[in-house]
């Protein structure tokens, strides 16, 4: 016989009740804190193969309001970083993983390919050592010349070579997570919006409680679980400082890219266009990528900040972009960009988000020594979106294989 909680928690526009002993010792199986994409998808994972009752919890008013909807909806290949990296495991494995999903359901994506355009000898020889790396790890790429370029993308700029990447593609990130959402609903798991995490603790059992506020109803409610999956991107790491003891505490540093829409319906290529990849960058360039109705983007560019709602675009960055943007599109008109919105990267340093060594960031995803059934997910940032699927078999296998 289960007892219930008098709380409430918002699932859609369901009011629910969750059973306050659905395990023998806990209210819940799992608990995964966070809903954007990542978050969606280990939650789903764990009601898809039977690992038990699960709650998926989230601050904001609906799932995947933060970085997961604010960054350029890309699938992206894999080529960036290194062979050993949990970046390039999961994202090789999540991009495939995602087109069979995205076909399967009926998801929209488009298989665009990607160029990489390089407008000196230095940029092209990092972009041909881009072109080795990937051939040893199996990713489809080929050298355009410049004749085809020009044949090909007529407005497109590219002074000394292209490297064309095939398997990369956008996808529809706001039909992704609806899909995920409802996939998780649908295997009986609940989701506690407006849900904010105050407070964590592990009991002498194993057992770990959590404090959680409703911020719609100011009510406050301790609940437990067995497994506890820290998936809340730009407050992740101040989830993560609630539970471990300060010697193992990170300091969390956000990245803001703001993007920029183009209104002139000239010129509109159909191929994502990047920069070659710079040494120490925070990100992958200002680049330009286009929506499933063809719509033009440029971004993100880099900005360094304190507050992860710092979400305003600067004037002052549209002219940065726009250097950058016309360098490999000389055609842009200025008039034509505008601030369109701006998203936030969480990282766990000011590093470089490509290549590898004492500059390279990884993916931060560990069950924490001490601390069995709880997983840190930190410094989920791209490829972030195009790892989701394989980052949630992964969180699986560390709790339960």
């Amino acid at each position: 016989m289960f007892s219930f909680s008098p709380v409430c928690y918002q699932t859609s526009r369901i009011c629910r009740q969750f059973a306050t002993h659905a395990t023998v010792t806990a209210d819940f199986a799992n608990v995964v804190i966070g809903a954007g994409v990542v978050g969606l998808a280990v939650a789903r994972r764990l009601t898809e193969t039977g690992r038990g009752p699960t709650l998926l919890v989230e601050k904001n008013d609906g799932v995947g309001q933060e970085t997961s909807s604010r960054n350029s909806e890309v699938i992206h290949a894999g080529l960036y970083y290194g062979a050993d990296s949990l970046k390039t495991k999961l994202c090789l494995k999540g991009k495939h993983m995602l087109y069979d999903l995205c076909r399967s359901k009926s998801i929209p994506y488009r298989n665009t390919k990607k160029w990489i355009v390089a407008q000196s000898d230095e940029e092209w020889d990092r972009t041909l050592k881009l072109h080795q790396h990937a051939k040893q790890l199996g990713i489809p790429t080929r050298a355009v010349s410049l004749e085809e370029g020009k044949l090909s993308e007529p407005d497109v700029h590219a002074g000394t070579g292209i490297l064309e990447s095939e398997s990369t593609g956008i996808v529809d990130s706001h039909s992704l997570m609806q899909y995920l959402l409802g996939a998780f609903q649908e295997q009986g798991g609940d989701v506690a919006l407006n849900s904010s995490v105050d407070s964590i603790s592990q009991r002498a059992d194993g057992i770990y409680e959590l404090a959680i506020e409703d911020s719609s109803s100011s009510t406050r409610t301790i609940i437990t679980t067995e497994t506890l999956v820290n998936s809340a991107g730009l407050g992740a790491v101040s989830i993560s400082n609630m539970l471990l003891p300060e010697y193992r505490q990170k300091s969390a540093h956000y990245c803001k890219g703001s993007y920029f829409s183009y209104s002139f319906s000239h010129p509109k290529p159909k191929t994502l266009v990047y920069p070659a990849p710079s040494p120490g960058h925070g990100g992958l360039g200002t680049h330009l990528t286009v929506d499933l109705a063809g719509q033009v983007r440029f971004g993100p560019d880099v900005e360094w900040v304190d507050d992860p709602t710092d979400l305003s675009p600067e004037h002052a960055q549209l002219d940065k972009a726009y250097i950058e943007i016309i360098k490999y599109m000389p055609g842009i008109k200025k008039e034509a960009l505008s601030k369109e919105y701006s998203g936030i990267r969480p990282k766990l340093a000011r590093a470089s988000a490509v290549a590898q060594g004492a500059g390279f960031q990884d993916f931060y995803i560990r069950h924490e020594p001490g601390y069995n059934g709880f997983i840190n997910l930190l410094g989920i940032e791209s490829p972030g979106l195009t790892s989701s699927l394989a980052i949630a078999e992964e969180v699986e296998e560390l709790l339960y294989e």
